[in-house]
């Protein structure tokens, strides 16, 4: 029987939203794999939006749902009508969206607060015994939400190729164990039944982040 897995986006575009490449990749692996997804969003304003060729903040405002959509291809449901029951695993690429739409981690770091209703289906998943995937920066939510779990965002020491290592302190200070990997591997905290990957907190080719999500894939949907 197909695997159904719900896949929380928050917005279009690295700086401001979710990352595409990421979200593609976690797409492409779970349909490879036979699943049954469905895209989900806050349907709230952004934090704000930036321009991708600049990196700069603009006067404009943006909607999550809305573009999110873009990525969905259209089809994507507000996240407060997901149903954790419905469901056998979850899944939360990274992008600037989870730390500006999903939480508010680009501004407070480890004081974060969680967007409400992300936070109470984090907890329902974790208490259901359903696995959670999660890539890039989006492992935070789970350090915020899961005190002591066990979670990768890469590895420790900045670098050219590390240049977000930083992260890591902030995990660990939240009591949460930090595993480094490789980009194209993925740590399992059977436990928890937390799977992450670190993408794009590595300055890596495409094609190994798009590997590294496929390990993050293939192992939630084990546990599932």
């Amino acid at each position: 029987m197909a695997k159904r897995v719900a896949v929380i986006l928050s917005g279009c575009g690295v700086y401001d939203g979710t990352e595409i490449h990421e979200a593609s990749a976690v797409l492409v692996h779970l349909s490879r794999a036979g699943a049954k997804v469905q895209m989900f969003a806050p349907n709230a304003d952004q934090m704000h939006v930036v321009n991708h060729c600049e990196g700069k903040p603009t006067e404009e405002k943006r909607n999550v749902l809305q573009e999110s959509a873009r990525i969905a291809r259209g089809d994507v449901t507000d996240l407060a009508e997901l149903d954790v029951s419905a469901f056998d695993a979850a899944i939360i690429p990274g992008g600037f969206g989870v730390a500006k739409n999903l939480s508010d981690w680009a501004v407070k770091n480890k004081d974060c607060t969680i967007q409400p209703h992300l936070e109470k289906l984090i907890k329902a998943f974790h208490k259901a015994g359903k696995p959670l995937g999660m890539c890039c920066i989006s492992p935070v939510l789970a350090a915020k939400v899961l005190p002591g779990c066990e979670l990768t965002v890469g590895q420790d020491k900045e670098c050219e190729k590390w240049p977000y290592a930083q992260t890591v302190v902030a995990v660990k200070t939240m009591g949460c164990k930090h595993v480094n990997t490789d980009v194209e591997e993925a740590h399992v905290d059977v436990k928890n039944k937390l799977v992450t990957t670190s993408a794009f907190m590595c300055n890596a080719p495409f094609h190994k982040v798009f590997d590294g999500v496929g390990v993050m894939v293939k192992e939630t949907l084990k546990l599932a």
